[in-house]
């Protein structure tokens, strides 16, 4: 089989690893991909994911069987409708269905329609009105653009002050939308432990994956901005496994089903980042693709065919779903100094060489110079990830490996993983 993945990330880096441990598979494609992207059977290729018809040509042109689309700005843009109508089955919803990540507003409307557990909500175009809500709920609360916004878009404000800044940003300023475009959701604040479930989607058919806790926060201790994640680790064993099969039940199933009776019918990959409360597990978010950087620590943990897995699941066939029961796998984000905020690139990586076989690197924003050596070309540069039989000596083995990479031009959290120590 030849499978095209589309991206650039540590994702994309992650699926067409796991593609390419498979006998069945001749060659994957990575497009654009990074310098970093190399491997047995990986090609990439320089074509945007924004390329959506030279993209199509190329899958015709190769002979794809399969696509994988990584990121979530191609599929709301209609990049699996485009693929779909080339001929080339994709593992990514159509823009249709995508929109359950697109707009907060959409996915808390549709889950208030179909009763799936989340937070008590209010959307708002208009600042005044919004202030004076927020003003009669108070602090702590959680302030949302309504689009995508490379995961900094939520504000999670234990103060008024922090609050109020965030609303003015979403709904005066275009810091995450276009002028004229502004909407925010506001939701109450929720406290409990925060994990991420994924699934493989066709339609009401819905396959979970193991789970992982995600760090958001870009400082140690949970603190600073929100990113797109510092870190990941899985399988989650403090999370009871009834609790796991009850968001599966009423989150993930209810979701796929509604979609459905909503001729936005899923297929692909359902994300449910989830908060388990008091009252059982509630939906923070959805997103409508792998996680990043949960996929680095999850496809790793499957024992089954993953190349063969796609292909029953895109052909209507119940796939082989099978992971890992023994072990932790853990990955911690090296990024640049400043993100989420601004930060420069173009800074050498001084010491990739002498990491050892420990560790598995994850490039994401990367950029390979011409005598082979990289330099950051993102916020989020990297991700370092090691399997070890507990999250103590698997932290022991990778941060021994992160020190060599200790640099003021980038940051890591120290702390991802403890929770589970």
């Amino acid at each position: 089989m030849k499978f095209l993945v589309v991206g650039s990330g540590g994702r994309e880096h992650a699926i067409a690893l796991q593609l390419a441990k498979s006998e069945r598979v001749e060659e994957v494609i990575v497009a654009p991909g990074n310098g970093g992207i190399t491997g047995t059977k990986i090609t990439t290729i320089a074509i945007s994911e924004q390329e959506h018809q030279n993209l199509a040509d190329l899958a015709r042109e190769k002979h794809v069987d399969y696509a994988i689309v990584g990121p979530e700005v191609p599929l709301l843009a209609g990049l699996a409708d485009v693929l779909e109508e080339a001929g080339v089955p994709t593992l990514g919803p159509s823009q249709k269905a995508a929109l359950i990540e697109g707009s907060k507003d959409f996915a808390k409307q549709f889950m208030k329609k179909y009763a799936i557990p989340t937070a008590e909500f209010q959307t708002f175009t208009d600042y005044e009105t919004a202030k004076a809500y927020l003003d009669k709920q108070g602090a702590p609360i959680v302030i949302k653009a309504d689009g995508l916004a490379a995961g900094k878009g939520v504000v999670v404000a234990e103060t008024m002050e922090i609050a109020t800044i965030a609303l003015k940003d979403m709904l005066l300023e275009d810091k995450f939308s276009k002028a004229g475009e502004h909407k925010v959701v506001i939701e109450e604040f929720l406290s409990g432990e925060e994990f991420s479930l994924m699934a493989f989607v066709n339609g009401e058919a819905v396959y979970p994956m193991e789970i992982a806790q995600d760090h958001k926060r870009a400082y140690e201790g949970d603190k600073g901005p929100n990113t797109g994640g510092m870190g990941a680790y899985s399988p989650v064993r403090h999370i009871d496994s009834s609790l796991v099969d009850t968001a599966v039940r009423t989150v993930l199933e209810k979701t796929a089903l509604g979609l459905v009776q909503e001729g936005r019918p899923f297929k692909g990959i359902l994300y449910a980042g989830l908060i388990a409360t008091e009252e059982g597990p509630k939906v923070i978010e959805f997103n409508a693709r792998f996680g990043d950087p949960e996929t680095q620590v999850v496809l790793p943990r499957l024992e089954s065919d993953f190349a063969s897995l796609v292909a029953d699941l895109l052909d209507g066939k119940v796939p082989d779903v099978r992971f890992k029961t023994e072990g932790t796998t853990l990955g911690v984000v090296l990024a640049s100094s400043g993100y989420p905020g601004d930060y420069e690139t173009g800074k050498p990586l001084k010491r990739l060489a002498d990491l050892t076989d420990e560790v598995h690197v994850f490039h994401a924003g990367t950029k390979a110079e011409k005598d082979g050596a990289f330099v950051s070309n993102g916020g989020r540069v990297l991700l370092l990830q090691t399997e070890a039989e507990s999250m103590n000596a698997a932290r022991a083995k990778l941060y021994k490996e992160m020190e060599k990479l200790d640099d003021p031009n980038f940051f890591y959290r120290m702390d991802i993983g403890t929770r589970e120590e």
